[in-house]
């Protein structure tokens, strides 16, 4: 738990691709289209090109971020991108969207799945408070669509691709203090590892290469136990923006809106059950995306401030949750 005043959003941004596909689309595929509603919520979600990657979607997102602040990309001094489907191994994602903003800045992804934009914001806004950087981008950016097989209709219906960004900037007096409403009210980070293999895609990596043995068995892609992440996900969820909130001592009812990760209708309507959260306070913007992991939270909170569903001064509640296991919470002064 903790606190970090010092900085404020500037402006959000979002990148799309252009293909949408519907739940009907899918039925070739033996999805059925009442079922992925009722279990999930998804009507559609957004699918990126063959010629398209995450880097290019948070270009997308960067680009549009930058004009809405009226900031030139040279003079972004920081770039963080939360993302698990990175173009390459390596190099970085960000190092490769530092290149095509033309900045000088210090570049490097962070992979903590669907919490990976709550631990990139918190990352990039201690950099900001303490004077490292002055125009910190932090995008969330993936194309889920290639992590999961088009041939499981329980788990190739729920994901979806785009990105979210936010440029951070600081928020203190002439003589550089803190400004102690602004930034994180009040944050918490965790993860439970031992559920790694609740949400997991297999092969890939340093522990299981890639082979052709393991590509005919769809190593590559995420296996999921969905009952077992339900549940988890229900409980971590309340208990990390009930944490938050009594960290800041703050009642719920102050919190002009929640922005939850758009993993699952259900989950957000039980986190809003037993929280007592109302439902317009409860941004939704699952049944046109999807789960797009990462990009989840920026996406939706571009979309949330575009609609003025809050004004400048509101506190906003941010909670991530997904594989490794992992969640973020965070209460921002907007």
């Amino acid at each position: 738990m903790g606190s970090l005043p010092g900085f404020s959003i500037a402006a959000t941004g979002i990148g799309l691709p252009e293909q949408q596909v519907t739940n009907e689309d899918l039925a070739a595929l033996g999805c059925d289209s009442e079922w992925i509603v009722q279990r999930t919520g998804i009507h559609q979600r957004r699918k990126a090109g063959d010629h398209q990657s995450s880097g290019d979607l948070a270009y997308q997102a960067a680009i549009d971020c930058l004009k809405r602040a009226g900031v030139a990309p040279a003079q972004v001094d920081l770039v963080v991108v939360a993302t698990l489907t990175p173009d390459h191994a390596t190099p970085s994602t960000a190092c490769l969207l530092q290149a095509r903003l033309g900045c000088i800045a210090p570049a490097f992804d962070l992979n903590a799945a669907c919490s990976g934009f709550l631990y990139a914001l918190v990352v990039a806004g201690h950099m900001v408070s303490s004077g490292f950087s002055r125009c910190a981008l932090v995008v969330g950016s993936e194309v889920m669509s290639r992590t999961v097989s088009p041939t499981d209709p329980k788990t190739y219906p729920l994901f979806g691709d785009g990105a979210g960004a936010v440029l951070l900037v600081p928020s203190q007096t002439p003589d550089g203090t803190p400004l102690p409403q602004s930034g994180l009210i009040a944050y918490t980070l965790g993860s439970e590892g031992e559920g790694a293999s609740q949400l997991c895609i297999p092969a890939g990596g340093s522990r299981e290469p890639l082979t052709p043995e393991r590509l005919a068995q769809g190593r590559q892609y995420m296996t999921m136990d969905g009952r077992s992440v339900f549940k988890w996900a229900v409980r971590v969820v309340a208990d990390a923006i009930r944490d938050t909130l009594a960290d800041a001592q703050m009642p719920l009812e102050e919190v002009a809106m929640f922005v939850l990760h758009q993993a699952n209708i259900r989950i957000l309507d039980a986190a809003a059950q037993e929280l007592g959260i109302p439902s317009e306070k409860m941004f939704i913007n699952l049944d046109r995306y999807g789960n797009t992991s990462a990009a989840s939270v920026p996406l939706a909170l571009h979309e949330a401030a575009i609609e003025g569903r809050f004004q400048r001064g509101d506190p906003i509640l941010l909670c991530g949750f997904g594989a490794g296991l992992t969640w973020g919470s965070a209460l921002i002064r907007w």
